[in-house]
């Protein structure tokens, strides 16, 4: 029940894009159509699960025992730098019009600040091996429903009349801002 717990919370309680605000950059960079944020959403879910995995063994089974805890930081953005760089060329091979599509923000997510964050969370709640599997798969999910929400939302609103100083950025803020709030009545289900 606690896995459920921990799966639902990080999904809709703890969203890592409205309730941490981790993962900002591109969450708006890519937001803006539904098939690349769909694409983006993906990738985030196979680099936070794998990095979950690698960076509670790295720093359980590595640097723990050799008392080197102080280099969690530097150790697990290596790790996830060479997940980032595995998907790239993977998706570069697999299907390369959403490689494309992604540009820039592909390469973004080794400094995107939610897998790191997701990593630290599971450090710090000291969570186990299935326990970070299941918020990082949780934490993912909640980012690819954040984004591709949003990447909705914002096609939808291109089509209407937006005021010249609203439009592109400061609109998507505000619509984040809302989203964030409506996601702030999930926390009154898991206490």
């Amino acid at each position: 029940m606690n896995l459920l717990w921990i799966f639902i919370g990080s999904i809709l309680v703890n969203n890592i894009i409205f309730s941490r605000f981790l993962g900002c950059c591109p969450f708006l960079g890519v937001s803006t159509k539904s098939e690349t944020a769909k694409g983006m959403g993906v990738a985030v879910i196979f680099v936070l699960v794998l990095a979950a995995v690698m960076t509670h063994l790295a720093y359980f089974y590595v640097l723990v025992p050799l008392h080197i805890e102080y280099l969690y930081t530097m150790s697990f953005i290596l790790i996830i730098a060479a997940l980032v760089q595995f998907v790239e060329l993977a998706l570069k091979k697999i299907n390369p019009a959403l490689y494309k599509s992604l540009g820039i923000f592909l390469p973004l997510i080794t400094t995107n600040c939610a897998v790191l964050g997701v990593a630290v969370i599971n450090m710090n709640e000291g969570y186990g091996l299935v326990e970070s599997i299941v918020n990082a798969l949780g934490s993912s999910i909640g980012f690819l429903l954040a984004i591709v929400l949003m990447a909705g939302i914002r096609e939808r609103i291109s089509d209407n009349d937006i005021p010249k100083c609203l439009q592109g950025l400061p609109i998507a803020l505000v619509t984040a801002g809302l989203m964030s709030i409506a996601f702030m009545g999930f926390s009154g289900i898991i206490k």
